[in-house]
């Protein structure tokens, strides 16, 4: 039998199953006499503080065994316990329901995590798999129970679970876990992330894991398709003993492209850097051989809070990752962009029909001027610590563009005033992600200093086509020849002007689509960290003037389909590169 899931981290693994039972439960729900709600209460935090010493010595372990980018998950799960937000809503749901701490923990987490899963990215629902860890941790700590299923010990066996958390897959021995495979899940969530670090071959998201196999049954998991076979066929079983062969010598050829620059075969050279999140992220994607950031998601900085970051916090994490890169390597810092699918419960904005194509990003931005300056107070100080570049969301016309550069120049303009040392030639670029702004890239680009294509949000708009909706997947796919021409003339645009263009969406990471941007003359490809080094393995084996002839003759094909399979016949060097 074949699971077909999402693919978390690459490789291959085979073995012997074994399957986690769900660990879920029903809470303890019983009312409490008043006189007991103070003791409730202090029950319910001293048991925070059981949890939260626990996470400090896995923070040790995690850093310990596969560095401290990734303890650093356990430091986020830490803060989110001390936050009053979280913790402070159940401590009032003891005093306002009478009930007892199992229960109102409960209801706070469930609330918090409903508001996470219902947002469209990706990243920000898989951040509801950190409120259901530490919310188990302290249940399991209240009744008395250890904080972690239990992994039996022995041959290296491949988990099947409905779920692993960032504290299950952080403390799974090595030695004999081969890989594992979950029920639900995707690819941002911080088990993949760890898997990843780890290099523990996983499938998420696989639906049925834990319904098919049985524990004993013979597994493969390739982590890089998302594929799952359940007691194959001897034939597929010495097929992936090569692919494993094949996996491990490509990941030891990828090492040497560490600290090469991104130079094609003709000796074209282009910038491959990375999407981040925060200033952590930051030193692991210098540490995956990022040259720089192409997309720093500022509105990170104002999620899982209860107010604004002030000025200052916001200056010093822009701060770290300009520093962390220098003074020859960018820092693209996006502008807050709110509004949709993410939201901060302490800015009360009106509930929308349609908020993708509403109220939010630049457009909140232009009207919550004070707001909006203060950030834009904090990148600006930064500027002076590193090679920053500033770049506006969801821009849709020239004079959008004008009211947020008038903005800029206000504030550098208080800055200097008040004698604060910033880098007044900084760049200032935009987003293309409306096609009503690509279709005006010329005029655009008289007046950014640089675009970057934002490809998640412009193929669902250009092409009429929720990329939620699994039915119109088939729509929401960046090599439809309407988006590639798109692309095309925005590119064309901003070099006719001389302005450089680069791509901060997935498809900037995708090495089918490479040789077609490369041809285009994309200039700056941002993609996730890991995805780097095989991007650069691949540039080195492409001419661009062959790719420019490539992308010409892509941009006459008339399916997505057949651009495919066109630029994978004539690129072979993307089977060698692809995990």
């Amino acid at each position: 039998m074949l699971l077909q899931g999402i693919a978390a981290a690459p490789g291959v693994a085979m073995g012997p199953a074994l399957v986690l039972k769900n660990d879920t439960h029903t809470v303890q729900r019983y009312e409490i006499a008043p006189e007991q709600i103070q003791e409730e209460a202090e029950r319910l935090e001293a048991h925070i503080r059981l949890a939260i010493s626990q996470l400090e010595a896995l923070i040790e372990q995690t850093r310990a065994a596969v560095g401290s980018e990734q303890a650093k998950i356990f430091e986020s799960q830490i803060w989110l316990l001390e936050d009053e937000e979280f913790t402070g809503a159940a401590k009032e749901a003891i005093l306002s329901k009478r009930i007892n701490a199992e229960a109102a923990l409960d209801d706070a987490s469930k609330a918090i995590i409903g508001i996470f899963e219902s947002m469209e990215d990706e990243h920000l629902r898989e951040r509801a798999a950190d409120i259901r860890d530490i919310t188990n941790r302290v249940l399991r700590l209240l009744e008395g129970k250890d904080a972690r299923p239990q992994q039996e010990s022995g041959a290296p066996v491949i988990l099947v679970a409905h779920d692993l958390t960032p504290s299950d897959t952080a403390q799974l021995d090595r030695s004999s876990t081969a890989g594992f495979v979950t029920d639900i899940g995707g690819r941002t969530s911080h088990s993949a992330i760890m898997a990843r670090s780890m290099e523990i071959p996983a499938v998420v998201g696989s639906r049925e894991g834990t319904v098919q196999v049985r524990t004993g049954d013979y597994v493969i998991v390739d982590g890089s398709l998302g594929q799952v076979y359940i007691n194959p066929e001897p034939a597929i079983i010495e097929e992936y003993k090569a692919k494993q062969i094949r996996f491990a010598a490509r990941r030891d050829e990828l090492k040497k492209y560490g600290g090469q620059p991104s130079r094609t075969a003709d000796g074209h050279r282009v910038e491959l850097v990375a999407n981040i999140g925060n200033a952590q992220d930051a030193l692991a994607a210098k540490q995956s051989g990022a040259e720089g950031i192409g997309l720093y998601r500022t509105e990170f900085l104002y999620m899982g809070r209860q107010q604004f970051p002030t000025e200052q916090e916001q200056f010093q994490a822009y701060k770290v990752a300009a520093e962390i890169f220098g003074k020859d390597q960018p820092v693209i810092i996006r502008t807050l962009d709110i509004g949709g699918d993410k939201e901060l419960p302490y800015l009360d904005l009106p509930k929308e029909a349609n908020p993708f194509l509403g109220y939010r990003a630049i457009r909140m931005c232009l009207d919550e001027t004070e707001l909006f300056k203060t950030q834009l107070r904090a990148i600006v100080k930064a500027s002076a610590y590193g090679n920053i570049k500033l770049m506006f969301p969801m821009i849709a016309t020239l004079q959008e563009l004008r009211q947020a550069k008038a903005l800029l120049a206000e504030v550098q303009n208080e800055l200097e005033w008040e004698n604060v040392k910033f880098n007044r030639s900084m760049e200032v670029g935009i987003m293309i992600e409306v096609p009503g702004a690509a279709l005006v890239a010329d005029q655009l680009a008289k007046e950014a200093d640089f675009f970057s294509i934002g490809t998640n949000d412009l193929v669902q708009y250009v092409m009429a086509a929720d990329r939620m909706n699994e039915r119109l997947a088939y729509l929401n796919e960046p090599f439809q020849p309407a988006v590639l021409r798109i692309i095309d003339h925005v590119i064309q645009a901003a070099h006719r002007e001389g302005k450089w263009v680069g791509m901060c969406g997935e498809m900037a990471g995708n090495l089918t689509a490479i040789p077609i941007l490369l041809g285009m003359g994309l200039d700056e490809f941002s993609m996730s960290g890991g995805a780097v080094l095989a991007a650069r393995a691949l540039l080195h084996q492409l001419d661009r003037h062959e790719m420019k002839q490539l992308a010409d003759e892509v941009l006459q094909m008339t399916s997505s389909e057949h651009i495919k399979l066109h630029v994978e016949s004539r690129v072979p060097a993307i089977a060698e590169w692809r995990a």
